[in-house]
């Protein structure tokens, strides 16, 4: 199964891509994490990434495409993937797709996470006075939800238009997301093994 997972910053879709990968034995790829360390390895690419992350802005599609390939091509070869943060716009969907079509590794289902705004501050400002995160702060908290909003949420029509799209509600407990996200990839599954 290769898997997208869509979700507005504090949505929780590093928890939960990490949960579902567990349960349907796939790889996790978070596009986040692969990019903070090559920040934190202070690589070239770090630190071309290091400027984006710091405002808020998103990283250039070239530069977190390369970074990609790799991963996502050994993780199909190992039964799967869980994608987490990337694409982030619709045209770097429309470009992930053709190259993962030339590659034979592209994405099959869409979870998208569902949480109201004013929740994703809250988590968000918590989440920055636990761990320190600089890109947690209000202003720039605030900026990279309007740049969800803008440019990532006009993904999920042209995903409900190819992909197999699920949407659910985000803002309640881990356990009741996880729970919600596994009973209808197992539906789709067997709907899947069915066809």
């Amino acid at each position: 199964m290769r898997l997208l997972m869509i979700g507005p910053p504090g949505a929780g879709k590093g928890t939960q891509a990490v949960r579902i990968a567990e349960q349907f034995k796939l790889v996790h790829i978070s596009s986040g994490d692969l990019l903070r360390a090559h920040v934190k390895g202070e690589t070239a690419t770090g630190k071309q990434v290091q400027q984006y992350l710091a405002s808020g802005d998103l990283v250039p599609d070239g530069i977190v495409m390369d970074i990609l390939r790799k991963p996502v091509v050994e993780a199909n070869n190992q039964g799967g993937y869980v994608l987490d943060g990337f694409p982030r716009t619709v045209e770097q969907a429309e470009i992930a797709y053709s190259v993962a079509q030339t590659l034979g590794v592209e994405v099959q289902v869409v979870v998208h996470l569902e949480v109201p705004r004013d929740e994703l501050v809250r988590r968000l400002v918590e989440r920055g006075a636990a761990s320190g995160r600089s890109d947690d702060n209000l202003d720039v908290i605030n900026h990279r939800l309007d740049v969800y909003d803008e440019k990532t949420l006009p993904m999920l029509n042209y995903y409900a238009a190819r992909e197999k799209l699920i949407n659910v509600n985000g803002a309640r407990s881990v356990d009741e997301v996880t729970w919600s996200i596994t009973v209808q990839l197992q539906r789709l599954a067997k709907a899947l093994a069915g066809d």
